[in-house]
């Protein structure tokens, strides 16, 4: 490549803050987590813990209905069992006019008005009435027992207990038939309620996730924005990262790291300016005095000291290439830092990349085919993928034999864009494979013809490739070296 020398300001890089910190801001990353995860607990934490009271409310509910339901069956039913005691000793003692059977009657009296006082406390509400009329009908058979009514005008009110006790039964009836109503509308009424608060807890859970997720994840993004920028040598952009107080020391301290590497950098582009220009002053110098020599102005040269001037000239040149890799190489990095992607009609660019070393394939009778099926329009910075092209085809036309072929084939997979080198020469040894795209290095196998390089062209298109987001990489192939070159396609 041809050297190029290239001018750089040095980077003046500032700490930007954006004022005081806000609360949110000045807590750390951790506290951060913890709060989040603490009123996510609470949230979910108290929804359980209403949920848990209230169904252990239902069930106590339930368990007290039932209770109240078994004694109110079981009341109402001794009630008529006590009802045809009364019948009984009633009877018996108009008949027999025996006292015993009236004492019967008052016990079995006494125990049937306890058991309606007992329904009265169990359900007052629907049965009230009807056991007011049971206590008014008892009076009155008692009465009636008293006065030795006859069996005719006693037949009635023994008759209206029965009734009595048959209404008892149906308004108990009815009255669980409530109660069980009367709970199922309070759990429905429950469940809506408490489906509404978990669906509140797990929306407010989800919000403080959302709202710590932000906090949390924008200033990692952020961190994680800053060193791609640094990994890809832009200095320029100031580091400013927001969200917990460590978080963006954090990104104060990436700044300064920045502004350090912006610095090394500016030193090392300004040192090798200088040492190049250094050295090609005296260089110049050198070559014009060594030409001189060569051509015998000073005074005729005997056989051996036109050997040492031929040894001379040599170095000369090849100090001459190596400072001129140098600053290729230097140039490469630079331009590796400015991405112009654009559209590009892919058989024009690659019919001109093949036409840049038509001479140099001719000279080694050597055709150069292109397979670039159904691709036309893709999204490229032309200018580094011509020199990436370059500098592959060189090396391949190189190292191929007289007569072969030199493949360059494009394809698309994958969302990719894949640039395939492919040639017939003696390959890259095995030991040189992992390193073969570091500066200077320059394989163990020869090239067929005579060539002259430094060793710079393939760690040239590495730079360049990762600089456009793609990598470069060599390929097994039983014949030759297979280069393939991957960018992402920017449709």
């Amino acid at each position: 490549m041809p050297a190029l020398l290239v001018e750089k300001a040095p980077l003046r890089c500032t700490l930007q803050f954006s004022g005081k910190p806000s609360g949110m801001n000045r807590i750390s990353f951790r506290l951060g987590m913890l709060i989040g995860f603490a009123v996510i607990v609470l949230l979910l934490g108290g929804a359980a813990l209403r949920s848990w009271l209230v169904v252990e409310r239902l069930v106590e509910q339930s368990r007290t209905s039932s209770e109240q339901a078994i004694q109110l069956t079981a009341a109402i039913q001794e009630l008529a069992e006590r009802t045809i005691d009364i019948e009984r000793s009633a009877r018996q003692y108009l008949v027999l006019d025996d006292p015993v059977f009236r004492q019967r009657f008052d016990e079995h009296l006494a125990l049937s008005l306890a058991l309606v006082d007992r329904l009265d406390t169990l359900a007052a509400e629907p049965l009230s009435p009807l056991l007011g009329g049971w206590r008014m009908v008892s009076e009155a058979l008692k009465g009636g027992l008293e006065k030795r009514i006859s069996k005719g005008e006693l037949a009635p009110l023994l008759g209206r207990l029965v009734e009595l006790n048959g209404l008892l039964k149906q308004a108990g009836q009815r009255w669980i038939e409530a109660e069980k109503t009367r709970l199922l509308e309070d759990l429905e009424a429950n469940r809506l309620h408490l489906g509404g608060q978990i669906a509140l807890a797990l929306a407010g859970a989800f919000l403080v996730a959302l709202v710590m997720g932000w906090w949390l994840v924008r200033p990692v993004r952020q961190l994680e924005q800053a060193i791609i920028r640094l990994g890809a040598n832009r200095f320029n952009e100031t580091i400013t990262v927001g969200g917990p107080a460590d978080l963006r020391q954090l990104g104060v301290r990436l700044d300064w790291l920045r502004q350090r590497l912006s610095e090394l950098e500016t030193d090392r582009e300004r040192t090798l300016r200088h040492v190049s220009h250094e050295l090609k002053t005296p260089l110049t110098a050198l070559k014009e005095g060594v030409a001189l020599l060569r051509e015998e102005v000073p005074g005729p040269l005997a056989d051996n000291q036109r050997e040492v001037v031929d040894i001379l000239q040599h170095n000369v040149v090849s100090l001459q290439q190596q400072i001129e890799s140098l600053l290729s190489l230097n140039a490469a990095a630079f331009e590796a830092r400015r991405l112009r992607l654009a559209r590009v009609d892919l058989p024009k660019f690659m019919a001109s990349v093949v036409q840049r070393r038509d001479f140099h394939a001719q000279s080694r009778h050597l055709k150069v085919l292109v397979e670039a099926l159904k691709l036309d329009n893709v999204m490229l910075d032309a200018e580094k993928m011509a020199v990436v092209l370059d500098n592959l085809l060189s090396n391949a036309i190189d190292f191929s034999p007289e007569g072969g072929e030199v493949r360059l084939v494009v394809t698309r997979s994958d969302a990719c864009l894949h640039f395939e080198c492919i040639d017939q020469g003696p390959g890259v040894a095995s030991e040189d494979r992992l390193r073969i795209f570091d500066p200077f290095v320059q394989g163990q196998r020869q090239a067929p013809a005579q060539r002259q390089g430094s060793g710079v062209g393939l760690s040239i298109v590495r730079d360049l490739v990762r600089a456009m987001g793609g990598k470069v990489s060599l390929l097994p192939a039983e014949k030759g070296a297979h280069f393939c070159v991957e960018l992402p396609d920017e449709q």
